[in-house]
């Protein structure tokens, strides 16, 4: 199955979704290429960037779960190929 390359934005202001956050992101692990988390303490929330290559459903499906968390929000850029 051909894969693509994309980068899921997430922003998350509510702590109690972290667990299943990172729950969600170790289901995925074998699509993730790499993450980076930066807590914002000033605004109470965490940033965090996750680089994945992985079919298009994969990638959909992820972010569609995350986004679906309480307080997580997501958005997704794609590469052309």
């Amino acid at each position: 199955m051909e894969t693509r390359v994309a980068i899921a934005a997430v922003i998350v202001e509510n702590p109690d979704s972290v667990a299943p956050l990172n729950e969600l992101l170790h289901q995925y692990s074998p699509y993730i290429i790499g993450r980076m988390g930066i807590p914002y303490k000033a605004k109470g929330i965490s940033v965090i960037s996750i680089a994945l290559d992985a079919p298009q459903d994969i990638i959909s499906a992820l972010t569609g779960k995350l986004g679906r968390l309480d307080g997580v929000s997501v958005k997704t850029a794609y590469s052309s190929f």
